[in-house]
């Protein structure tokens, strides 16, 4: 099962965010969006949306660098693997709990709004339920990397993410006695990027996208008619509000 979840398991995720976004967006381009709701309750979603994407944003940017930066790159520019360790629990820990506020934030907004909870699909809700308890399993992670903090522990998950990206076949041996918790923090982590085809995790490839598609191609927006049969229900604003 080892050898299937983290040897075999990443390139179904992989093959199947690729090549199902593709189709989604040649098959149903107009469901490539985020569905926002920024019209409803406008600021805790600027709040929280602007410390989630923040947070993730250097949370995926240094996961990519770490994991698919060569060891012997570090070991040239003389970074030992231990100071990579501490600077990743450092860096990673508070930005996972940017994130994770942000998170929170959005998540509470979207269950707790009638009319949000009215506009938004089991996916929306799951998948940022998803992302969630990814954000509360990578911070669950730090307690043991402060175990670890010599580096080589993090060598493995290297080693591993380098083998996945070269067709290592002993790729997965490489983390085979690592702690649970990062097990299934990499589980977790490929099945979200397994769903992003089916969910508005889509609009991720958009807004990598978007400085060139704004500078180059953008000629302004389309609007489209929702195939929603009925009207939403009036909301009764609180004082609060």
């Amino acid at each position: 099962m080892h050898n299937f979840l983290f040897g075999i398991y990443p390139y179904i995720a992989l093959s199947v965010m690729i090549f199902g976004s593709i189709a989604r967006y040649e098959t149903e381009p107009f469901t490539w969006k985020s569905s926002s709701s920024q019209l409803l309750r406008r600021k805790q979603l600027i709040i929280g949306s602007v410390l989630f994407h923040v947070g993730v944003l250097i949370i995926f940017v240094g996961h990519l660098v770490g994991l698919l930066t060569p060891i012997w790159v570090f070991d040239a520019i003389g970074i030992s693997h231990g100071a990579k360790q501490l600077l990743a629990v450092i860096a990673g820990g508070i930005a996972g709990i940017i994130a994770l506020l942000g998170g929170g934030m959005l998540f509470h907004r979207r269950w707790t709004d009638p009319r949000i909870r009215r506009t938004s699909t089991v996916a929306d809700i799951g998948i940022l339920g998803l992302l969630l308890a990814q954000l509360v399993l990578g911070l669950g992670t730090i307690f043991v990397s402060l175990q670890h903090l010599d580096g080589y522990e993090m060598t493995k998950f290297m080693s591993w993410a380098l083998g996945i990206v070269t067709f290592d076949g002993q790729a997965a041996s490489y983390i085979q006695d690592v702690a649970f918790i990062f097990k299934l923090h990499l589980f977790l982590g490929l099945t979200i990027f397994l769903l992003v085809p089916f969910t508005r995790l889509v609009h991720i490839a958009s807004g990598l996208a978007a400085p060139f598609r704004y500078l180059l191609t953008r000629r302004g927006y389309q609007i489209v008619r929702s195939r929603r049969s009925s009207a939403l229900a009036a909301r009764n604003k609180t004082p609060a509000e």
